[in-house]
């Protein structure tokens, strides 16, 4: 590994470890506004990031980038269809945490890195080790706990896990930074979200007659939105994405912990039980991984030239 390649791996995870803590403590931002309904609340991280994004973009000189982007129709594809599934995957977290379905939000996202590991086998020529698939297998069983003792498909945890993973691949293959990638994305959304606030919203649209620490949430939005996402999308383009699934157990694991000790949400026998087939899928992956990680190491010094 080239000291290039090692500085880049590094920084991959300085970003993924950011934005996956930064996303673990969001619900406590969200449970601020849950008198907004949800559709509502995806309007203001539109709107808010776009102006958030557009003052980065004007202020770090990225508009040459923007417009090289914008110039290719197959780049504009996939991020328009990147921006779709973003604005699925928030629109169902946001319901989530202020309709107190943290746990199954943090499910979702527990799911999401086994969910990374196949699509990066499937779509990127990934090799799944033995390992991998048992741990992909083993978490499969925790999802048919929920399916079988509920008696429907975890929905919401299901589709926070597959929209999200499908939307880092997209970013992943996509030759866009990731701030410009991601101000594209929310300009393609801006018009759905501008017309929503003028013609729909019904809570919070008033500036004028929100109290000033509503409006100051409101506009927050902008930045909680765009940080986490920004250093995502710089850790996808700086690791394997199987590698960057290994991060994604910090976000959900500090909203099991709002979501138990601080919001008190019933954890049920089912819920646990799917939570500890997850917890070991998640534990062999990270054991696997690192003796990977390991044996790469030692075979790199056994060839390297002296």
């Amino acid at each position: 590994m080239s000291d290039q390649t090692a500085d880049q791996t590094k920084a991959g995870m300085v970003f993924a470890i950011c934005a996956y803590t930064m996303w673990g403590i969001a619900p406590m931002y969200f449970k601020l506004l849950s008198s907004i309904p949800a559709a509502e609340i995806l309007m203001h991280r539109v709107i808010w990031s776009a102006v958030v994004l557009c003052i980065l973009i004007v202020g770090l000189k990225h508009i040459a980038k923007v417009k090289a982007a914008v110039a290719s129709p197959k780049v504009l594809i996939t991020l328009l269809l990147a921006g779709l599934l973003l604005v699925v995957n928030w629109l169902v977290f946001i319901w989530a945490v202020n309709n107190d379905y943290i746990l199954e939000a943090s499910l979702g996202y527990y799911i999401n890195p086994l969910i990374n590991v196949f699509l990066g086998r499937l779509f990127l020529g990934e090799v799944l080790r033995p390992l991998q698939k048992v741990a992909v297998g083993i978490a499969l069983i925790g999802v048919l706990v929920l399916i079988v003792n509920y008696g429907r498909l975890p929905w919401i945890s299901l589709t926070v896990a597959i929209s999200f993973s499908i939307y880092g691949l997209l970013r992943k293959q996509v030759k866009v930074e990731s701030m410009p990638g991601l101000f594209i994305e929310t300009l393609m959304m801006l018009p759905a979200a501008i017309i929503y606030w003028l013609w729909f919203a019904e809570v919070s649209n008033d500036f004028v007659a929100n109290s000033t620490s509503m409006n100051v949430l409101l506009i927050s939005a902008g930045i909680v939105t765009t940080a986490p996402l920004l250093c995502f999308t710089a850790a996808a383009r700086r690791l394997r994405y199987s590698t960057l699934g290994f991060f994604q157990y910090i976000g959900p694991s500090i909203m099991f912990c709002l979501a138990t000790f601080l919001y008190n949400e019933p954890l049920s026998t089912a819920r646990l039980l799917a939570f500890i087939f997850v917890w070991s899928a998640l534990a062999l992956f990270t054991y696997d991984s690192f003796r990977a990680y390991k044996n790469e190491r030692r075979l790199k010094k056994v060839v390297a030239p002296v």
